[in-house]
């Protein structure tokens, strides 16, 4: 068996580091307008920061819209009976904080999804609602009563955007 030789350049530190100094690096910061007030977190740790003080019941009205599902829908996925939501949310309480994470991975999932979409809402409404082979052919809008569920529609979103199996 004959050896190729192959010839590779060693690495040019000096040429990565001019290319890399004229990018921009851009945090992408996640909000959620609720109640007259904003959320906003960058990061993993400043998002458990506003689980664990709460967001209003009012946010499920708010998922509930950008979802195109009527509110009762979005309680259902939460877990929260109509009454409790009525009362709570007119007493401008918040969501403890299970509840809390829910809704706030779910509209990262919502601005993730649009992204993969080019921004048409109407693509994303239609595939979230359609049975998909890649989760089990459940459809994606029937996995966001968990955070696994969540994780794994957010996973099949990143494989259609990466042209995979979606």
């Amino acid at each position: 068996m004959k050896k190729i030789k192959q010839n590779t350049e060693p690495f040019d530190t000096k040429r990565s580091i001019r290319n890399a100094s004229g990018k921009v690096i851009s945090i992408k910061r996640s909000t959620l307008s609720s109640d007259g007030k904003e959320y906003s977190w960058s990061n993993k740790m400043e998002r458990v920061g506003v689980i664990r003080s709460g967001i209003p019941y009012d946010s499920i009205e708010v998922i509930s819209r950008r979802l195109n599902n009527p509110v009762k829908s979005m309680l259902a996925i939460v877990g929260i009976p109509q009454t409790t939501y009525n009362k709570k949310k007119s007493e401008h309480l918040l969501l403890d904080s299970r509840d809390s994470e829910l809704v706030i991975l779910i509209n990262e999932l919502i601005d993730y999804g649009l992204e993969v979409f080019n921004n048409e809402e109407e693509k994303f409404q239609r595939w979230l609602k359609k049975p998909n082979l890649s989760i089990g052919g459940s459809t994606p809008e029937n996995m966001l009563d968990t955070v696994t569920g969540i994780n794994e529609v957010k996973f099949s979103l990143n494989r259609l955007e990466y042209g995979n199996l979606a």
